[in-house]
C-alpha cells in the first residue's frame, strides 16, 4: 500500500481532497484555483508562509551556553 508523505494518506483523491481543502482554509482558494494551479505555484505559498529555518548555534555559542548553564 502506497502513502504519500508519511501522512497515512492511502489514494491520490484523498491527498488532493487534503491539499486543496488546505488550499482553500489558508490561501481563500475555490477549487478551481486549486485545480489550475501548478505544483510549482502551490509550493512558492507554502514556502512563503513557512517560517525560515534557525541557524543552528556555533561551537562558540554552545560553549557559552554550557559555561553559563553547566549541567551538574
Amino acid at each position: 500500500m502506497t502513502t504519500f508523505a508519511g501522512a497515512g494518506v492511502r489514494s491520490f483523491a484523498e491527498a488532493a481532497g487534503r491539499l486543496a481543502g488546505l488550499a482553500g482554509a489558508v490561501f481563500g482558494w475555490r477549487p478551481d484555483h486549486f485545480w489550475r494551479a501548478t505544483p510549482a505555484e502551490l509550493a512558492a505559498l507554502v514556502r512563503a508562509c513557512t517560517p525560515e529555518a534557525a541557524t543552528p548555534p556555533d561551537a562558540a555559542t554552545i560553549a557559552a551556553m554550557q559555561e553559563a548553564f553547566p549541567d551538574g
